[in-house]
């Protein structure tokens, strides 16, 4: 696979049986702090809500797509603060994705679009401390860990500690 031909697009209507799918799977609900999953029509209205400004809803989420025919997965911008040029990001991609450098090059593309396009200082993750993949990515991608939410989540009939990562990217 051509890493070159990844980009970041928006989201289209078609992606709604997918995000249907990531959304919905409980594996993944202990990262995103949810316990519920969403209904088709609440996932089509955050589709429709992806048209708005940046600046008025506070995040957006791009498919991370394959010459624009395969989607690889989603990259979000959350949190964003232009007052404080700040913003949160996460990403997943398809487990069969995984381990290629899919995830390097859209972490990197959605930091220069963050840079150029909404003039950020810093972005940030918030990583489960047991989430070594994501840990690597970061950090891959120059990630700085800077402190550590101990007992942070609670799951899996537990608490867990979620690391902070920053990028400062002027």
């Amino acid at each position: 696979m051509n890493k070159d031909k990844i980009s970041l697009r928006a989201l289209e209507p078609s992606d709604i049986d997918l995000l249907l799918r990531i959304e919905n799977d409980d594996r993944y609900w202990k990262y995103a702090n949810r316990t519920e999953p969403y209904s088709r029509d609440l996932l089509q209205k955050y589709i429709e809500q992806q048209k708005q400004d940046i600046f008025q809803v506070k995040q957006k989420r791009f498919a991370i797509s394959l010459e624009n025919i395969d989607t690889l997965g989603f990259i979000d911008i959350f949190d964003f603060e232009p007052m404080h040029r700040r913003a949160g990001v996460g990403i997943f991609i398809l487990d069969k994705y995984r381990g290629i450098g899919i995830g390097r090059k859209s972490v990197t593309l959605l930091g220069e679009y963050a840079k150029t396009h909404l003039n950020l200082n810093c972005i940030y993750a918030n990583i489960a401390k047991e989430n070594t993949t994501s840990i690597n990515l970061f950090e891959s991608c120059g990630y700085e860990k800077i402190g550590l939410k101990k007992e942070w989540n609670y799951y899996e009939n537990s608490f867990h500690g979620e690391y902070l990562y920053q990028k400062i990217i002027v």
